[in-house]
């Protein structure tokens, strides 16, 4: 096996989707492990990757391991692990609050890390990952996680001081986007439109919105003043959302996102 999972979740899902579908790796070179039957069923079914019950099995198995269990399974599961470990073994964390040198610390003795923070939309091959290594992961083997991590979408690699940064911004943002369209199609829905027509105009608003963004270049505030005719309708609506504290609304919720993640 190429690729093993410990744990078989959403997240999971999404990466075992990914690099399948993008030819990295096929089926029968991953295989994932879960507690539940209903989870190793689940993604047998819609990937036909190899199955476990056993931790143990995936490490012994695979050359590269995604920890791919909720933050307070870590400990228990790494102490289950950490002595098949292999010296040559990648692990690939996705926990938010567990650093680098937490995990080392867990494992007792030299592995090779890669700590990354991917999001939900690596359900539908548009995730942001943010990646960072420790001193044992070579360039090239790196280069190999950057190649898993692409295959559901963007990754970068970032200083490990901004992943707490990485988990509001990207990690946790989903969740403030899902609220803004579901605030500008109740507002349309108000004005007469039918709801799911609303969630239409409003979640393409924000995906086109988000691509010019990333194709332009150009800076946010500058693609608003585009929108933004003198007098206009636009302009009202911004007039209005700054006077409600809606710019400084999302500081402060990231701010606060922020500071959990460092308590994590």
């Amino acid at each position: 096996m190429k690729l093993g999972f410990i744990g078989t979740g959403n997240m999971a899902g999404a990466i075992m989707g990914g690099v399948i579908k993008s030819g990295l790796f096929k089926p029968e070179e991953i295989i994932g492990a879960d507690l539940l039957e209903a989870g190793r069923e689940k993604v047998k079914t819609l990937y036909g990757i190899h199955v476990t019950a056993d931790n143990k099995e995936v490490v012994e198995k695979a050359e590269t391991i995604i920890l791919s269990v909720k933050p307070q399974f870590y400990e228990s599961v790494i102490a289950e692990i950490k002595d098949v470990i292999k010296p040559e073994q990648i692990v690939i964390t996705i926990a938010p609050g567990k650093t680098l040198e937490w995990l080392a610390k867990q494992f007792g003795k030299d592995v090779k890390l890669v700590r990354t923070m991917p999001n939900t939309p690596a359900m539908v091959g548009e995730g942001m990952t943010a990646a960072c290594r420790n001193e044992f992961v070579t360039d090239e083997e790196l280069e190999g996680a950057k190649k898993i991590l692409s295959a559901f979408g963007k990754v970068e690699v970032v200083s490990e001081h901004l992943m707490d940064v990485v988990v509001s911004v990207s990690g946790s943002s989903p969740a403030y986007v899902f609220m803004f369209i579901e605030a500008m199609a109740d507002a349309a829905v108000a004005d007469g439109m039918p709801r799911a027509q609303a969630y239409q105009f409003a979640a393409q608003a924000v995906l086109g919105s988000a691509k010019m963004v990333l194709e332009t270049g150009k800076h946010p505030g500058e693609l608003k003043d585009m929108v933004c005719s003198p007098g206009g309708t636009t302009i009202e609506a911004v007039r209005v959302l700054e006077e409600k504290g809606f710019r400084s609304a999302v500081i402060e919720a990231m701010k606060a996102c922020t500071d959990i993640a460092k308590k994590m």
